[in-house]
Order: C-alpha cells, then structure tokens, then sequence
C-alpha cells in the first residue's frame, strides 16, 4: 500500500514569509508589551486578516 504524500513546499515558504514580515510590522507598531504579545498572535493568523480585508474591499 502506497501513501498519497502531498507537498505544499511552496505555500509553506510564502506563510512563513508572511508570517516574518507580519511579525516584524506587527510588534513595531505595537505601544506596550501586551500590544506586542497581541502583534503575535496577529502574526500567526495573518491570513485571516488579508482575505477579510481583500472581501471587505470587493464589497462581499
């Protein structure tokens, strides 16, 4: 029995990216620690908010 690998090297590299770059613009902006920590967390789901802004602004 054979197992079906799936590999998304590519989509991986592009989040983690994402993921630096949010990182970095999230606690840079952030005023206090716990702003920062929040900055974080942000960072982790960044995602969520780009395809939230993308259908805000398509007015969906």
């Amino acid at each position: 029995m054979g197992k079906d690998v799936h590999e998304s090297g590519s989509a991986s590299a592009v989040y983690g990216l994402g993921f630096i770059g949010a990182l970095i613009y999230f606690i840079s902006t952030a005023a206090t620690f716990w702003a920062g920590v929040l900055g974080v967390l942000k960072a982790i789901v960044w995602p969520a908010f780009l395809v939230f802004g993308a259908l805000k602004h398509l007015g969906l």
